[in-house]
């Protein structure tokens, strides 16, 4: 008793010394985005055509005039509830912030989408939002709503009436969704033209696809639901756009022409809305056609420029136009993600940025003064900055400061931009700039929002492959890190295209349970090997048809650095990835066996031609044409090489990564006589969200405690 009592003084005194609470696994899992985010301006938007910004603040919309003060207005709560009251329409509980005008804002209340008006304190119009309806979208002047039902496609104006689209009753046909499962930049499957009189949209025929089985369990007899899932090799579904015009009733299909299994991807409407382009992809990924077809007719009208690669070419962002007559193109041509100019008529005028960096995205078009903005990766991979370049002379200007990453958002006047800047260091700083990036007020100066906690934040680390290319990692060590113990290291992983796990941000990209994992006693990990994103085509595509070579190579660069550390000790090395990571992290433990005492391996690809076609066939090409990359790939075949731990995870409903991955990976290492553990998660989709995530992380974190 004496000694338990001690004991308990001592921890006590070492709590009120420090004066720091530890996090609980809720708060870790999920209170970065919520009790743990910066101070920051919630809701930021621009208003339309003004030099007026507004943000949320309680139960309030500030709206901020920047050149008079006097101006500065808020759109209450209670205001736009009294609003919905005299319509008889369900009250809010957040005041609404998506503004359609500079007067006029949209929402959801109830069963309706509403429009406010934020001058006269009154509904606009009001869209009912029919029963099991999804993807709505509005016409850009407001007149229709456009949304689905099961498979079809209907639009609806604020009087209550509804057109039907289409009456397509064929299992297997789809109209006004996303297709090509989500890839090329791909998110929705309707078009509204710039007016509002016409809407372009997907329709899908994919009855030829193979139907996959998942089991319904929330039923008193588990019912089958099957979905229709292409895999590498085998038939996809057909795609073509046709075009719905609102005056006559009409609709026109476009003459896409064959092979019918091609990718038809980043549609774009002409300004005056005579024609549409659309970036054809061939099913083999390495020649696209940007194409124009006539809206009246469907008739193809000319291909305006083609790219084509050994490997895979990846259109990701439409055509934008910045005039009637031109449009900028973001390409990997040259090796480098960068701005391209063209004429409607496909006359090539110039390639507005070049370099050995990357455009990540284009902020805004002020062609009347001859300037795009855009933010890239000029100055590291790990940063992102706002740059302009002009169309004339394609000089190049750096218009924010402070080596991180910088978010911005320019006033449609192009005078202004407003920076939400954060780096390793820095939580959250939002500064009010003129357009030549000069300071004008400082808005937000956000404070460490784990102050009073034992909270220890990551390192950003480099390292160089076998080949010279450098890597990029973070560490992240206990709060009571001391460099005379020895600590395990796990290490999280992904790894794959479209990623980047390591950037200076706040955090360093890394999630709020690796710093609280640490505090058990671990040191984190993450490398993100060449494969991943940002960092040009070469370091992209070196993985092209060997998933899982050159970037276990990588890794294990990471691998010898922890292991030269002397605080780190090298028998106690793990692993953990979800879905690509999850390929990573058995490939780690299978194939690399020697390094690593114990894995968890969530949602994980183990063998790609059970994977669907579009990223399978990208990075692989089909099993057919690389029958020694996909065996090569394939974790079955290692599955004597485990020494170690090994956990897998699977979400019973996953459409992404199905549940065949780890079922056929299981059965394998069972007809070997190797142990094995797995975890099944029901009623969820390729991974765990909610409150349930806790339960998960816990699960992780267990594992490691248990094994490591």
């Amino acid at each position: 008793m004496k000694r338990f009592f001690s004991t308990f003084l001592i921890i006590t005194l070492v709590f009120t010394a420090s004066g720091q609470k530890e996090l609980t696994l809720e708060q870790a899992v999920l209170g970065q985005w919520t009790e743990f985010r910066p101070k920051t301006l919630p809701g930021f938007s621009w208003l339309p055509g003004t030099d007026e910004y507004s943000f949320v603040s309680n139960d309030s919309l500030i709206i901020v005039n920047i050149t008079d003060s006097k101006k500065n207005r808020a759109v209450t709560l209670s205001e736009v509830n009294e609003a919905l009251k005299a319509n008889s329409l369900q009250p809010l509980k957040r005041v609404p912030s998506a503004w359609v005008d500079s007067k006029q804002l949209r929402f959801i209340a109830g069963n309706y989408f509403v429009l406010y008006n934020s001058v006269t304190k009154s509904i606009e119009s009001k869209f009912l939002v029919a029963d099991n309806s999804e993807n709505q979208e509005f016409s850009p002047d407001g007149r229709w709503m456009s949304y689905t039902i099961g498979n079809n496609l209907f639009l609806a104006n604020a009087l209550g009436e509804v057109i039907t689209v289409t009456n397509d009753t064929t299992d297997g046909i789809v109209n006004g969704q996303s297709v090509h499962r989500n890839e090329f930049g791909i998110n929705k499957g309707t078009f509204w033209s710039p007016s509002g009189r016409y809407l372009a949209y997907y329709h899908m025929d994919e009855s030829m696809v193979t139907k996959y089985p998942l089991v319904d369990i929330s039923k008193r007899v588990g019912e089958l639901v099957n979905i229709r899932y292409p895999m590498a090799g085998m038939q996809s579904h057909v795609v073509t756009v046709r075009v719905y015009d609102t005056q006559n009733g009409s609709t026109v299909e476009l003459k896409t022409g064959e092979p019918r299994e091609q990718y038809l991807t980043n549609i774009a409407w002409t300004p005056d809305e005579r024609s549409i382009l659309i970036a054809v992809l061939n099913r083999e990924q390495n020649h696209m056609c940007m194409n124009r077809y006539n809206v009246s007719t469907g008739d193809f009208e000319l291909t305006l420029f083609e790219e084509s690669s050994s490997k895979y070419v990846e259109p990701l962002e439409p055509p934008l136009f910045i005039d009637n007559n031109s449009f900028l193109w973001l390409s990997r041509r040259d090796g480098w993600n960068h701005i391209y100019q063209y004429l409607t008529d496909g006359k090539f005028v110039k390639q507005l940025t070049k370099g050995e960096w990357e455009v990540t995205s284009i902020n805004a078009t002020d062609f009347k003064n001859g300037l795009i903005y855009f933010t890239s990766t000029k100055e590291s991979p790990l940063d992102r900055h706002l740059y302009s370049v002009s169309t004339k002379n394609g000089s190049i200007t750096r218009l924010t400061t402070g080596s991180g990453t910088h978010r911005c958002m320019i006033s449609p006047s192009y005078k202004y931009f407003v920076d939400f800047y954060s780096s390793i260091t820095v939580p959250n700083r939002v500064v009010l700039n003129t357009i030549k990036g000069k300071l004008v007020k400082q808005l937000i100066d956000a404070p460490n929002p784990y102050t009073g906690y034992n909270v220890s934040l990551p390192n950003l680390i480099t390292l160089t492959a076998t080949d010279g290319t450098t890597l990029y990692g973070r560490m992240i060590k206990p709060v009571n890190f001391d460099s005379t113990k020895k600590y395990p290291v796990v290490i999280y992983v992904y790894g794959g295209p479209h990623s980047q796990l390591v950037t200076n941000s706040w955090m360093g990209g890394a999630r709020l349970w690796e710093c609280y994992m640490a505090n058990k006693g671990y040191i984190l990990f993450t490398l993100d090997n060449r494969g991943t994103s940002n960092r040009g085509a070469q370091f992209e595509q070196v993985i092209h048809r060997q998933l899982g070579t050159v970037e276990l190579g990588d890794q294990l660069v990471g691998v010898n650095y922890l292991k030269s550390l002397p605080y780190v000790d090298s028998t106690r090395l793990g692993v953990h990835g979800w879905s690509f990571g999850g390929f990573m992290t058995i490939t780690m433990m299978l194939r690399a066996s020697d390094h690593f005492k114990v894995g968890v391996a969530g949602g994980p690809v183990t063998d790609w031609k059970f994977y669907e076609v579009m990223y399978g066939e990208r990075y692989m090409d089909t099993p057919d044409e690389n029958l020694d990359g996909y065996r090569k790939a394939d974790l079955k075949n290692y599955v004597t090489n485990l020494k170690g731990k090994l956990l897998i995870i699977h979400d019973d409903m996953d459409k992404t990564v199905v549940p065949q991955h780890s079922l056929t990976l299981i059965h394998e290492f069972i007809k070997n006589g190797v142990q094995v553990d797995f975890f099944m998660y029901p009623q969820h989709d390729h991974n765990v969200m909610g409150k349930d995530r806790v339960h998960l992380i816990d699960k992780i974190i267990r594992y490691f405690d248990d094994n490591l």
